[in-house]
């Protein structure tokens, strides 16, 4: 019911199987690496990893697969096949309607995402007219000021307070748009609705934070925020 949600002015997303279907390229990437060592990257760590900062995630696979290689070892690897395979990344369904129709009707978006700046370009190089419409984006794994990763609020309260130098934004003003438990966390942490499309294989149970679950971004009805309608046409 609409009066379950609280009216929201700007609207932060994260990035990665939100808005660009990179999650599948990053399982092909990790469990390259892994098959290495006759292991398969599937089940509960896949859920560890995901949304965290590359190195995060990084130490967490090469604790849980026992691997013999260092953290460079390995993001030497991933560089690599990421440049191999993040060639084309597409938008993820309702995305680019989603966030043209809130520009359009002047509600300031950023992006925050975990990825890092040269991360964040290749994944975006084909993309760039959509990137552009964001207020301002915070590149977690660059950025100085974000000081722990998801599913800490640390990216999500650096985001926020963005938009303005003069007139801060309020984490309850701000509506959040994750796909992964560690980004819902960090949204709730923050202090801010979150609204979550999450891997129709993710446990139902590590959905329940959400504000609001969704199976696309096309279901969203921006009004249930106090956000303007999509239009009919």
């Amino acid at each position: 019911m609409a009066n379950e949600y609280k009216k929201v002015t700007h609207v932060l997303f994260d990035m990665d199987g939100l808005l660009i279907d990179s999650e599948s390229v990053y399982k092909t990437i990790y469990n390259k690496i892994v098959s290495e060592f006759g292991h398969s990257y599937c089940g509960d760590v896949t859920y560890q990893v995901l949304g965290r900062p590359e190195v995060v995630g990084i130490e967490i696979i090469i604790d849980y697969y026992k691997l013999p290689l260092s953290i460079e070892e390995v993001q030497s690897k991933y560089h690599q096949l990421q440049k191999e395979l993040f060639v084309q990344v597409r938008m993820m369904p309702g995305a680019e309607r989603l966030l043209r129709h809130l520009h359009k009707h002047n509600i300031p978006i950023a992006l925050a995402t975990s990825s890092s700046e040269s991360s964040y370009e290749l994944k975006t190089k084909n993309l760039k007219p959509i990137f552009e419409l964001f207020h301002h984006r915070v590149l977690g794994g660059s950025d100085p000021d974000v000081k722990k990763g998801k599913p800490a609020p640390d990216i999500f309260l650096v985001a926020a307070s963005r938009f303005s130098d003069s007139d801060p934004v309020q984490p309850s003003q701000c509506l959040v748009f994750e796909d992964a438990p560690n980004g819902v966390q960090a949204a709730v942490s923050a202090g801010m609705q979150v609204v979550m499309v999450p891997d129709e294989n993710l446990p139902k149970e590590l959905s329940e934070k959400a504000t609001m679950v969704l199976h696309s971004l096309e279901e969203f009805k921006p009004e249930l925020f106090g956000l303007p309608p999509f239009s009919e046409d």
